[in-house]
């Protein structure tokens, strides 16, 4: 089955580099190209892609915001948002995933890492592992305290049984489902159905917005394991 690719970055050159990458493998497609979040949106109101490799930092809307509002669009949401940055300098990654992003990857990766990532989005797995979101979450939560500040209280999490708590925390703890199986003592097919049920409930796209909601609500404190 082919992974249809919308190419989302204000700088011409970067772009078409991307789109040469994913164009050169066959099970990826690009369909589409943006330069800017505007643009960005109506094409993938347009063509529907499973993924948007999206650019932060962009003119009239920003990466984040234009992640925000595919994200809250009922008509888009199978679309993945795949955020583009640089590790070491963009502290807008936990703002990003806040907004719906289902994972980031810098512009600086590896090729084949870039195209496998644009993989594992798809299939609504946390991007690269569990481990590697939640470190990194853990990152950008110790470095903007005051952006991460306790919120509301979300009813959702009501609805969760207490297995369902469990394996939430476990989750954002960069459990597997294999590990999650292990520590409940269940089968990983049990693992993987509860952490479905949880993203219903929770209505997260994937593994990472459901490692976000635990910090957010304070299920699970940076550092803490």
């Amino acid at each position: 089955m082919t992974t249809t690719v919308l190419v989302v970055d204000d700088q011409p050159l970067i772009r078409q580099a991307v789109v040469a990458l994913v164009q050169a493998e066959p099970d990826l497609r690009v369909v589409g190209e943006a330069a800017d979040g505007l643009e960005a949106l109506e094409r993938a109101r347009e063509l529907r892609p499973d993924v948007v490799l999206m650019d932060i930092r962009m003119p009239r809307l920003d990466g984040i915001e234009t992640t925000r509002r595919i994200c809250a669009d009922p008509e888009l949401g199978a679309v993945r948002v795949l955020i583009l940055t640089t590790f070491e300098d963009d502290e807008n990654v936990a703002t990003a995933l806040r907004a719906g992003a289902s994972g980031f990857v810098g512009k600086g990766t590896d090729p084949d890492a870039l195209v496998e990532a644009i993989r594992t989005v798809h299939s609504g797995e946390a991007l690269l592992s569990p481990a590697a979101t939640r470190l990194l979450i853990e990152r950008y939560l110790r470095a903007a305290p005051t952006d991460v500040a306790p919120r509301a209280p979300m009813p959702e999490l009501g609805q969760l049984t207490e297995r369902e708590r469990e394996v939430l925390v476990l989750v954002a703890r960069g459990r597997s489902n294999a590990q999650i199986a292990d520590a409940l003592v269940i089968s990983p097919h049990t693992a993987k159905t509860h952490v479905n049920r949880i993203m219903a409930k929770l209505h997260a796209h994937d593994r990472a917005q459901l490692v976000v909601v635990a910090y957010e609500h304070g299920l699970v404190r940076p550092g803490v394991d």
